[in-house]
């Protein structure tokens, strides 16, 4: 009788034990902090992507939106408690994450909506579906707004032009896979874009010229083999126009800038800024 008392008291003991620990684990997992999150963005992005100031979790969380050139150092991560030192969006953006199932394709996926109030009339859903040997990250078609002083963070050329107006974006079926290479003499990662995204720079005007604004323009990506890139003007005095290729994460591009007859002398200089001038026109070229 004794026996199989301490036989039960320790089969109860281990299922006490069983169930405390499965219930610290689901805490653990649902707790998770939302600087875990960000932090990961932020290695994942090269430090360009920077998320200071997280609240909340990995699955309902918030904090500063910064765009950056680059790694930072020390000091520089310091200063990211004071907000007027760089260049962060002027509402949080709030995230919403958790898993989906993809009925459709029998696919678990990790489906979070971005949003923030200044940027985005409607969430914005991004989904994360496993490949093999890779990912796949697709953007709901969406219609966003955002600062066009906010692309001063990425450091050259914007830190030079000091962009100011308003950008809007739009996506149509915006897609990107990511896998490993399947042969030594493949690359080792291959990533390519699928859909279109297109960004209008409305009513944009630089510190570099006295003529505000300079214009409205447009730059499209068109996803495929190989990522082609535009841009045209909408309208302004500043007449921009190129074509590119995007190849392995490098932008290759070039065009021309001029100015209208009647803005030619106002121009000028910002003219002799944007590229090498070659008569009336300045050659734009990048990689």
């Amino acid at each position: 009788m004794q026996r199989h008392l301490a036989t039960t008291t320790r089969t109860s003991t281990r299922w006490a034990c069983m169930g405390a620990g499965l219930g610290l684990a689901l805490a653990f997992i649902t707790q998770a902090p939302a600087h875990w999150l960000t932090q990961a963005i932020e290695q994942a992005s090269g430090e360009r992507v920077l998320l200071p100031d997280a609240q909340g979790t990995v699955w309902n969380g918030s904090a500063q939106w910064v765009l950056n050139e680059g790694p930072l150092n020390s000091a520089a991560s310091a200063n990211l408690a004071h907000p007027a030192n760089t260049t962060a969006l002027p509402t949080r953006v709030t995230w919403q994450l958790g898993p989906r199932v993809d009925l459709a394709n029998f696919q678990l996926a990790l489906s979070a909506t971005i949003d923030s109030a200044c940027c985005t009339p409607q969430p914005v859903r991004v989904d994360v579906s496993p490949l093999w040997r890779g990912l796949s990250v697709q953007v709901s078609d969406h219609t966003s707004n955002w600062p066009a002083s906010w692309l001063v963070g990425l450091g050259a050329p914007w830190n030079t032009i000091q962009p100011e107006g308003q950008m809007q974006l739009h996506t149509t079926q915006l897609q990107w896979t990511h896998q490993a290479g399947k042969a030594p003499s493949q690359e080792q990662n291959q990533g390519q874009l699928q859909g279109q995204a297109e960004l209008q720079m409305q009513q944009l005007s630089t510190r570099l010229s006295t003529l505000r604004p300079l214009g409205t323009y447009r730059v499209r990506v068109q996803g495929g083999d190989t990522m082609a890139l535009t841009l045209d003007t909408l309208e302004g005095s500043l007449q921009l126009t190129g074509s590119g290729q995007i190849v392995n994460g490098h932008v290759r591009f070039t065009g021309e800038a001029s100015a209208a007859p009647d803005a030619e002398a106002a121009l000028s200089n910002l003219l002799n800024i944007l590229g090498q001038r070659q008569g009336a026109k300045s050659i734009l070229k990048m990689g």
